[in-house]
């Protein structure tokens, strides 16, 4: 796929790994919409990528709420045009053992992971199989292959993000929409982990590792396409 003037949208695309994900597909030549929940984070992320050199536009959007959803989808064909790339990155994770894990907090995250890629794929999905192109990217994690203490919520999500794109990429393939599936490691942000954010893990990967892996991805030969891929930090 050609980058070049090909509109791609990142969910949760104001700070960590999104930012990073907008920013190098903006310096690919793609102009590139973001959302995030508050307004405030989404006028700080356009002001970023400007800085960047990459034209960016952005509104407020609750992945979790279908006519919010709808109304993103809206301002993004109102102001760039149809999208050739959707990246469904936003997330969140709630850590804690079961038996202290409220129902609040667990249905939280299976909303944002899980409803969410749903709902917004939902919405971009007709104009990109009007076109007979696109790409759909999933950033799931390696906690979609594995568990770990404290992670009943978040590892219940991500299993069923990879669930959910591996039966999407077999109803989409024959439109010529690839789906593309990426489950980084560790990463440096402040996403669960305030030590890794500050540097204070070992050898974590970056936010622009895992975005100059989906970019390299989606510049495959359009024939090409890696469904599934593992980011794992070279030495943790």
């Amino acid at each position: 796929m050609d980058l070049k003037n090909a509109i791609a949208v990142v969910t949760g695309g104001t700070a960590g790994i999104g930012i990073a994900i907008a920013r190098a597909l903006g310096s690919a030549g793609s102009p590139v919409a973001v959302c995030s929940r508050t307004e405030a984070r989404v006028t700080s992320a356009l002001k970023s990528l400007a800085g960047s050199g990459v034209h960016a536009v952005g509104t407020p959007c609750d992945v979790t709420d279908a006519a919010s959803v709808e109304a993103f989808r809206d301002f993004v064909t109102r102001t760039l045009g149809q999208p050739k790339i959707l990246v469904n990155n936003a997330g969140i994770g709630r850590f804690a053992p079961l038996e202290q894990m409220s129902p609040d907090d667990f249905d939280a995250v299976l909303a944002t992971n899980l409803r969410g890629p749903f709902l917004v794929t939902r919405a971009f999905l007709p104009s990109m199989k009007a076109a007979g192109e696109g790409a759909i990217v999933h950033v799931a994690s390696l906690a979609g292959r594995n568990g770990f203490e404290g992670g009943t919520a978040y590892c219940a999500s991500k299993h069923g993000l990879l669930g959910f794109a591996k039966a999407l990429m077999f109803e989409v393939r024959r439109s010529n929409i690839r789906v593309i599936t990426v489950c980084p490691g560790s990463v440096a942000t402040e996403f669960g982990s305030p030590e890794r954010a500050a540097g204070k893990t070992k050898r974590a990967l970056h936010p622009a590792d895992v975005a100059d892996t989906i970019v390299a991805t989606l510049t495959l030969p359009d024939r090409a396409m890696v469904s599934e891929l593992d980011i794992r930090p070279t030495n943790p």
